[in-house]
């Protein structure tokens, strides 16, 4: 069986990664090839100078009136799964990043044009058989779904109707919506002569629209969404002011495909190959995180309150021994962090935590960025506590070394479809203290392998959140046998993509 792979994310190619679902995309097809399946991962050329290309073939593209020419490069080949890009000024044009932010006025406007371009290079390459020998096509969020779209309602792909259509959602929160109409990013533009069914692929909400998530959702043959309780949750609706992150809209497909046994919850994996041995001590640490400052620093002329606060408050821990630390690394988003700006009687619930881990004579450290208001939020709260390091930014290192080093690990996400991080703080032997949604709840067992709170409305799971962090730190600071055998459970617990990839076999792929 040949499976090909279509995302916007590749993290087996360098600079091709921004979420979690590259790490999928690069994993799982060694892992379906230990199983005797060949796997092909297709992905846009963002402009990667450092790619081995092999030219394959040059492809033109019917696409907004002209004949486009995109070309098919394989970069890499190992065992019985190939890698390749497509290239075209389209993918390259924003300077070497996967995604665009076009404002709220016009949302997805670049990007939805970019895949839908790329989902029509793909049909066109599979129509071809550029690629040899596909038998099921596994499509990743919403920039892949005009695959799904252009096999259902264009008479040009005659082979590619006749293959298998696998579906999966890794971030149901982006759907790409577009006008059908009236704007040079919209459906019709990018396809004039498409006869497509608008009742199927509109957006429930805005039903002048057309959403490419919902699209895929309805027309391919198989669902997939990455943990068996994030499946549950995916049928009813969000209810934002309860705290409830569910559907977002697609609730009524999402379980209509489970009534059809379309949908599939199947937790990701996490790579176990490598030594989870502590490979930085507490000053090295501050160390790299002081060069990786500077680092951010050079790229603006102009210096950073955010970091200067972070600067002063690395020279201060450097006087003081090391103390317990609780870390949290991830995007900072309203997903990630909603329950930590809730406002509280000291400023934020932020606030509060630190001040309960002071009475602990524990520090804090949060690695990330998104959101500017939430970022200026967590440097307001770094200014006000002296035991908060917030590291406004990202590095590879500075991540993969706060794991071994931390003794909690903060993830309090609304919602998590699986979660990678309480993943890779597990290998290494930090416990979690998680919100019992999604993935997470389907990875860490509370007071066993880490720590669970739940919550049915924001102020109950704010409570919720507190008192588990007190119990979880009072553990640390004075039980610490028993939290030595939770941090034990914590680092024996295993995802391993093998026993993923069996499932993917069982369940998604079998024709």
């Amino acid at each position: 069986m040949h499976i090909l792979m279509v995302g916007a994310e590749n993290d087996r190619l360098p600079n091709c990664k921004v979420g979690g679902v590259a790490d999928v995309i690069r994993d799982i097809p060694y892992a379906l090839n230990e199983l005797g399946l060949n796997t092909s991962v297709i992905v846009p050329d963002y402009g990667q100078e450092s790619l081995n290309r092999e030219f394959v073939a040059d492809i033109a593209v019917p696409f907004r009136q002209h004949l486009e020419t995109a070309s098919l490069w394989l970069v890499e080949r190992h065992g019985g799964v190939s890698q390749y890009v497509v290239s075209h000024s389209l993918f390259s044009e924003n300077g070497g990043k996967i995604y665009s932010d076009d404002g709220a006025h016009r949302p997805f406007a670049t990007d939805a044009t970019k895949f839908a371009f790329f989902s029509a290079v793909v049909c066109e390459i599979i129509e071809h058989h550029l690629i040899k020998g596909i038998d099921v096509i596994h499509l990743h969020d919403w920039h892949a779904a005009g695959v799904a779209v252009l096999a259902k309602f264009s008479p040009r792909f005659v082979h590619l109707k006749t293959l298998k259509l696998v579906y999966t959602v890794h971030n149901l929160a982006l759907q790409g919506i577009r006008p059908f109409n009236h704007d040079d990013s919209s459906l019709e533009a990018w396809f004039p002569t498409l006869n497509y069914d608008g009742h199927l692929i509109c957006d429930h909400r805005h039903p002048h629209c057309y959403n490419p998530m919902r699209s895929a959702l309805v027309l391919c043959d198989v669902i997939h969404v990455v943990s068996p309780t994030y499946k549950l949750e995916v049928q009813e609706s969000s209810r934002p002011d309860e705290g409830f992150f569910g559907g977002e809209g697609l609730e009524h497909d999402m379980h209509q495909a489970a009534e059809q046994g379309r949908l599939f919850g199947i937790l990701n994996g996490c790579d176990y190959s490598h030594n989870q041995k502590k490979s930085s001590s507490y000053e090295e640490y501050l160390n790299e995180a002081e060069n990786c400052l500077f680092k951010w620093m050079s790229k603006s002329f102009q210096l950073e309150t955010k970091h200067y606060i972070a600067h002063q408050r690395i020279n201060s821990w450097r006087n003081s021994p090391p103390k317990p630390l609780i870390t949290s690394i991830g995007r900072i988003t309203s997903q990630k962090v909603l329950l930590l700006i809730q406002k509280s009687n000291n400023g934020i619930v932020l606030d509060d935590l630190a001040i309960k881990a002071a009475e602990y004579n524990s520090n804090i450290i949060i690695l990330g960025s998104g959101d500017s208001y939430i970022e200026s939020k967590f440097m307001q709260v770094m200014a006000r506590r002296e035991n908060v390091l917030f590291l406004n930014g990202y590095d590879t290192l500075l991540g993969d070394e706060l794991y071994p080093l931390g003794d909690l690990f903060l993830m309090p996400s609304s919602f998590e479809p699986c979660g990678i991080s309480q993943m890779l703080s597990m290998r290494a032997g930090q416990p979690c203290l998680v919100h019992g949604v999604g993935g997470l709840k389907d990875t860490v067992v509370h007071n066993e392998s880490g720590f669970i709170f739940n919550g049915n409305s924001l102020p109950e799971q704010v409570n919720a959140l507190l008192e588990t962090f007190d119990d979880a730190i009072n553990l640390l600071c004075n039980s610490p046998e028993q939290y030595k055998k939770i941090s034990s459970n914590s680092y024996e617990q295993r995802f391993e993509w093998h026993q993923i990839a069996q499932q993917y076999l069982e369940k998604l792929y079998q024709v």
